[in-house]
């Protein structure tokens, strides 16, 4: 009932909103074409600033300011304020809805509870969750074995450790890296997993369904929780469970001075990357349609694909039981010498995927910064890994169940109001 409620308000809400819109815009031109123009000189600018350094970029980036600021005059002193921010009001409280509508729970195929679970816990990861949870003895309540994770101490070693001595399900309740470790030995002796949302950002939580927000309750995982399947990635025999990623991000974090000044470090390497002169960042890969290419400010790729560009959804991956990794690159130039940019960003799927340089390249693996040695090679394990998730959590990613595209989304809004709509959600079961 809460689901059809929330697509009827995005319905009628986002329907009104649209209607104000176009009649404010009528009513207020040449205004609203005055905003737009200022918006792209803002965005030009920007862009033009972020590749050079020195008075070019101050100067670029200072257009971009006064653009900005030109946006702010037209909509305060242009006159109608109140209605622009009816409108403005009106288009969060669409997402919000829409949102609502279209969020999931999964029944997962019920499993056995493992007899000798163990759950590996650090106890500094996100600002100590598992220390002002309690999750020591949380876990203990629930008959699962507390180990944690000391300075010092070898990750993969402690659990090789465990389950030598009769440990028959893995939990982690740490960083995606620590995920990774954790997740690689699960899948290797096909022992089932769960994730405890311990750590800062939690990705690979949010997107196998677990309730980032409830720590201890993901431990429930191994007492009467359901199991699904889903995919591990590789680079260089490396797991991972989100993402690599290559070039920019990735070079910035190596460079001294990155955690005293981040967004000047991560601007200071933009011209090497997208500069006229910019070489460091080179690296050689083959596109979808088997063409080679070279450079790109950023490449991505991840364990299956993440939704980007969305309003709902993005940055999240719909599944990760697709059995193919997501590749995105940024900002690739043309061909040759010439470093005009092409498209912002081109993104495909693939089961493997490689790229070559004539040195180590800089990665961030699931956040943690190392150089990998060229050439790159990615692939994809459809189906390794047992996810064990509490029965109360979703079970799916928030994106699961949002259709691709504006047409589909209404469509299925108007299902969901009808009571027509059923969840088309695709998870793995155990076999």
């Amino acid at each position: 009932m809460r689901r059809r409620v929330a697509a009827v308000v995005a319905l009628v809400v986002g329907a009104a909103t649209l209607v104000l819109g176009v009649v404010n815009s009528v009513n207020q031109f040449p205004r609203g074409l005055g905003v737009l123009a200022c918006v792209v000189i803002a965005a030009v600018a920007a862009w033009y600033g972020a590749l050079r350094r020195g008075i070019a970029r101050l100067a670029g980036l200072y257009v971009a300011g006064v653009a900005l600021a030109g946006v702010v005059i037209f909509i305060v002193v242009g006159g109608k304020f109140g209605v622009d921010l009816l409108v403005l009001v009106g288009l969060l409280v669409t997402l919000a809805a829409t949102r609502a509508a279209f969020t999931s729970h999964v029944d997962l195929p019920p499993a056995t509870a493992p007899q000798h679970a163990v759950l590996f816990y650090n106890p500094k990861s996100g600002g100590g969750k598992a220390e002002r949870f309690a999750l020591a003895k949380e876990a203990r309540d629930r008959g699962i074995e507390p180990i944690e994770l000391k300075l010092g101490d070898d990750l993969e070693t402690l659990v090789r450790g465990a389950v030598a001595r009769g440990a028959d399900g893995l939990a982690m309740a740490g960083g995606d890296g620590s995920q990774a470790i954790v997740a690689s030995v699960a899948a290797e002796l096909s022992l089932p997993y769960a994730c405890v949302p311990a750590g800062t950002r939690n990705h690979f939580a949010l997107d196998l369904g677990v309730d980032r927000d409830d720590v201890v309750g993901a431990l429930d995982a191994f007492v009467d929780g359901g199991e699904r399947l889903v995919d591990l990635a590789e680079v260089n025999g490396r797991v991972f469970v989100n993402n690599v990623s290559l070039g920019l991000y990735a070079e910035a974090v190596q460079r001294s001075g990155y955690r005293d000044a981040k967004m000047r470090t991560i601007l200071d390497t933009v011209p090497d990357a997208l500069g006229e002169s910019g070489s460091d960042l080179d690296m050689r890969w083959t596109g979808p349609g088997g063409h080679d290419h070279r450079g790109g400010a950023a490449v991505l790729v991840s364990n299956n694909r993440y939704r980007l560009g969305r309003a709902i959804g993005s940055g999240t991956r719909p599944r990760i039981d697709d059995g193919l990794l997501g590749i995105t690159v940024l900002g690739a130039p043309a061909d040759g010498d010439q470093r005009r940019l092409q498209r912002p960003w081109r993104e495909w799927t693939a089961p493997t995927f490689e790229v070559e340089a004539d040195r180590p390249l800089p990665a961030g693996v699931d956040g943690e910064a190392l150089v990998l040695d060229a050439p790159l090679r990615f692939v994809i394990r459809p189906g390794v890994l047992r996810v064990r998730i509490a029965h109360q959590h979703p079970g799916s990613s928030p994106s699961a169940t949002v259709p691709e595209g504006l047409r589909a989304g209404l469509v299925q809004l108007v299902h969901i109001v009808l009571g027509r709509d059923r969840e088309h959600v695709a998870t793995g079961t155990a076999g």
